[in-house]
């Protein structure tokens, strides 16, 4: 099976004209976004924290994250970036993908959206439980 790819767009939320667009690999064991840190700063965003990061082998790294708007296949969402080294590749994370409302198909290396997406059934309010 080969790796899925997309064409995404990030932009700054305070600034919507600031933006870099790539392309991405999808990672579907990944959480976060990451994002190499020259683009980023080119785009006016600076780290607003960091968090620690269990990599492929079980060791761990802290990085720099911020929150920024993702753009691909249509659909727009905000969420988590990890500031990426100068030339890592950039990586869309699960978070964004459910948020979106794309899900992956490892058969056919594609994104799809799907016709809606999912929300947990939310319990009826009183109201609706006394008048059906």
């Amino acid at each position: 099976m080969g790796a899925t790819q997309v064409t995404v767009t990030i932009r700054n939320p305070a600034e919507p004209d600031r933006t870099w667009e790539g392309l991405f690999l999808v990672d579907t064991g990944a959480t976060d976004c990451l994002v190499p840190r020259p683009y980023l700063e080119a785009m006016g965003l600076e780290p607003k924290g960091h968090r620690t990061y269990e990599l492929t082998d079980g060791s761990e790294i802290r990085l720099d994250t911020t929150t920024a708007d993702i753009e691909f296949m249509g659909e727009v969402t905000a969420g988590s970036i990890i500031f990426g080294e100068p030339g890592t590749e950039p990586l869309l994370g699960v978070t964004a993908l459910e948020s979106a409302g794309i899900e992956v198909d490892p058969t056919n290396q594609r994104l799809k959206k799907l016709p809606s997406v999912r929300l947990k059934r939310l319990r009826p309010s009183r109201r609706e439980e006394t008048n059906p």
